[in-house]
Order: C-alpha cells, then sequence, then structure tokens
C-alpha cells in the first residue's frame, strides 16, 4: 500500500498520529514510520483517554503506551472526562468525546508539540458520515464528507483507503491492536449505521465508498463555489455587516453564516435562523428580526444589515455651544464668523431662532419636522423619503424642542431655523 501524501505532507514537519489502540490508527501510525524518511517527516503518537469506559478504556491506553515504549515512539498523553461534559452540555456522550478530542489535538498543535495531527478516517468511514448527513436531512455541505485536510491542521491520509485494506494490512505486518467493545454495539446512531445500514447498501452497490467518494468530490466543488459568490455579497462597514439582495437562497443561506461568523457567533446559529433570515429579503424594507447572541438583522432596500444594537446612555442634553459629548459621538456646534458661507455646503442654523429649552436628544414618538423650503410631516415618514435605514434611526442626534425637531445631525436642518438675510448669528452643527 503506497499513498500519494505529498498534498498534506510537508517536509520536516512533525506529524503526531492519534492513536486508540484500534486497528485503523495502529496501522496509519506503522504505515507514517515506515513511510517516514520517503516523506521527509517525524512521526509521534497522541493518545486521549476519553473516561467512557472504565478499565477498558485505560487498558487500551496503557496498550498504547506499552506499544510506542516498546518501538521508542515519542507518545503525547490527554486524559478528559467525556461523561461530565455531556452531562453539563446536555450533549450525546459521542458529541462530548469529539469535542475534547478535538481540544486535545488543538492543545498539541498550538504548544508546538507537534505541525499537524494525524487521524485514521478512512473511505468507510466517509461513506458512514455521508450517509448518516443524508438521513439526518444536510444540505450540499453534508455531503462533503469527511475533509482530507481541515484548516486547524488535522489530516486524514488513509481517506481513499478501504477498511479492508488497512485490515489487511494489519494482517500483513503483524500489528497488534486492541477493539473498541463499543464499535461492534449499534447503541450509537454511527455505529448501527456502519453495522447495519452500508453492509445492505454495499450488497446491492458493492462499490458504494467509491461512488460516495465522488460525490463528495462534486459536492466540495459546488459548495466552495457557492462560498465564493457568497463571500463577496458581504460587507461591512463601522461594525454593520450586509448581505447584498436579491440573491439565490443558496447564497443568502451561506451569507448569513459568514456575517454571523464576522459578528463573532461561530457555532451556536441552527437551519431556523437562516431560513427566517432568507424569509426576512422576501419582506418589505424596514422589516427586522432578533437572532442569537442579541444580534438584529433588518431589511434594507437592496440589502440586509446585521448588528449588535447599542445600547444609549444618554436621554437628552441641554443645546449648547461647543463640543457636546452625546452616546459616544462628540457633536460640534460652532459659531460661524465668515458671512460669505455657502449654505448649501454644510448644515447651518440661525442661533437666534432656537429656543433656550432646546435639547439634543434621539427620536420619541409623535416627532415632527418641517423640512428645508417648507412642508411638514413625521420624523419617520421624512427618514424613510431620505432612505435613513432602521438601525441608524433609534441613535440619530437630534435638537429638539418638545415634539418639534429643529435639525437632524449629519442629515438635515428644519425650516424653522433656516438662515436668512436677517441672519445675525450662524452656527453650523456637525
Amino acid at each position: 500500500m503506497q499513498l500519494n501524501l505529498s498534498n498534506i505532507l510537508k517536509h520536516g514537519e512533525t506529524i503526531a498520529v492519534a492513536v486508540s489502540g484500534g486497528c485503523d490508527s495502529m496501522v496509519l501510525l506503522d504505515y507514517l514510520r515506515s513511510n517516514a524518511d520517503l516523506y521527509a517527516i517525524t512521526v509521534i503518537a497522541i493518545n486521549v483517554e476519553h473516561g467512557i469506559r472504565g478499565e477498558s478504556s485505560v487498558a487500551d491506553t496503557n496498550f498504547v503506551k506499552d506499544y510506542c515504549a516498546k518501538h521508542s515512539i515519542q507518545l503525547l498523553t490527554y486524559s478528559v472526562d467525556s461523561l461530565k461534559k455531556a452531562k453539563q452540555d446536555k450533549i450525546s456522550v459521542e458529541q462530548s468525546a469529539r469535542i475534547l478530542r478535538y481540544e486535545c489535538f488543538a492543545d498539541a498543535i498550538s504548544t508546538g508539540k507537534c505541525d499537524k495531527v494525524a487521524t485514521a478516517h478512512h473511505a468507510d468511514d466517509n461513506t458512514e458520515s455521508v450517509l448518516f448527513n443524508v438521513f439526518r436531512g444536510t444540505g450540499l455541505g453534508g455531503l462533503k464528507g469527511i475533509k482530507k485536510e481541515r484548516e486547524d491542521k488535522i489530516i486524514r491520509p488513509f481517506l481513499t483507503v478501504d477498511r479492508a485494506q488497512i485490515e489487511n494490512y494489519a494482517l500483513e505486518h503483524s500489528i497488534p491492536y486492541v477493539t473498541d467493545q463499543t464499535n461492534l454495539s449499534d447503541d450509537y446512531t454511527r455505529n448501527a449505521i456502519r453495522l447495519n445500514v452500508i453492509p445492505k447498501i454495499k450488497e446491492i452497490f458493492p462499490s458504494l465508498n467509491k461512488s460516495l467518494n465522488r460525490l463528495t468530490d462534486v459536492a466540495t466543488q459546488d459548495d466552495e463555489f457557492i462560498w465564493s459568490i457568497a463571500i463577496n455579497q458581504v460587507s461591512e462597514q463601522n461594525g454593520v455587516i450586509k448581505i447584498a439582495l436579491p440573491n439565490h437562497p443558496a447564497v443568502i443561506s451561506r451569507a448569513v453564516i459568514r456575517a454571523l461568523n464576522m459578528l463573532g457567533v461561530e457555532k451556536d446559529w441552527e437551519k431556523t435562523h437562516i431560513d427566517s433570515v432568507i424569509n426576512l429579503s422576501n419582506l418589505e424594507n424596514g422589516s427586522k428580526l432578533n437572532l442569537l447572541g442579541q444580534i438584529t438583522a433588518i431589511k434594507e432596500y437592496d440589502s440586509i444589515a446585521f448588528y449588535r444594537k447599542r445600547l444609549l446612555e444618554t436621554e437628552f442634553v441641554p443645546f449648547s455651544l461647543g463640543s457636546v459629548p452625546f452616546n459616544g459621538v462628540n457633536l460640534q456646534i460652532s459659531v460661524i464668523e465668515n458671512s460669505n458661507i455657502d449654505l448649501c455646503d454644510g448644515f447651518y442654523a440661525d442661533l437666534n431662532k432656537i429656543p433656550e429649552n432646546a435639547v439634543i436628544r434621539t427620536k420619541k414618538n409623535g416627532d415632527l419636522f418641517t423640512k428645508f423650503g417648507g412642508g411638514t410631516k413625521s420624523l419617520g415618514d421624512y427618514l424613510t423619503d431620505k432612505k435613513v435605514p432602521q438601525r441608524l434611526r433609534d441613535n440619530l442626534p437630534l435638537l429638539a424642542v418638545d415634539n418639534t425637531v429643529l435639525a437632524i445631525f449629519g442629515i438635515a436642518i428644519s425650516d424653522k431655523i433656516k438662515v436668512d438675510k436677517t441672519s445675525k448669528t450662524i452656527i453650523k452643527l456637525s
């Protein structure tokens, strides 16, 4: 058995083989050690005792320790409590063990003990994984199966090798191994698929592994293509993530995942969140929904914006000249000495037209605004006409008296305080 692994093994790397003591991992350890010079790598072993099968699990770890000691193989050992984590996080023991196992792998890599961790996943495992995802109602991503090389430096050198080839290798090279009794029980979903479902399918389709390998290759290419489109539809500005519309649901679904990731949500999203955003894309402008992690999604004309709502610290402050701090921004209200200013180039107002009880605040129900040149309407309608996104409206600094808005900082000056020929003191709002 000779494999082309030049795409995942680099000269000079230290590869830690994840060894449980089972046939697959023991063969992988032997194969890489036997070919270490060919690939110009250093091979060590890593073992994680999951705390699931009591003395049997400890015995397997001791088997690995003895084997590595006998063959002068450096061994990294970890011990975790999968049952405790499963109970605390309310997840299956299988899932708990996997999470803890990969945390150990990440530790070995991040602490410089190795460059990559090689696991013994093989072609039959890939078949099992794809079928498991199909039965769960997976999307295209689930058909991609097991990755040969992951971004976190986990590699699977045996992914194109059948289990039968591995067992034959163990027999031919007299490689000892232990049998994990849980692999013979169909109490676990994946085991049930492995023991009961796959053998029946192979009676009809003997080349099942090769067929599903082709499927995963096609699915991977298609999924990566759609992702490349989706990522280009996502943009960020000032902490707000936007997805361009209109778009195909397949693009939106991936863009939503990208947007949530950019806002710090890596794993807790569910398909219902994605579906709700796809539905939002078909609703009217201003429609919004609350997602996980205090994130809001809102339809804004030709996009969907994702943001974390900023809590306002100040209800209002009295109007005054100078620099006025207000909810995280500094408003500048300054007297203009030059009488030859261009009123079309800036936000200028007549200071004498501003009542003494004017305040700077955010919007409230019943606000009215008289636009420049005349015509009074509700503030909400005016902001809609100006296409100001809904997510910005609650935070806009306003100059107001009672329910009369005299200025919207950065957007407009009311006709009520406009500069005219009689104006003696002109101020600029910025």
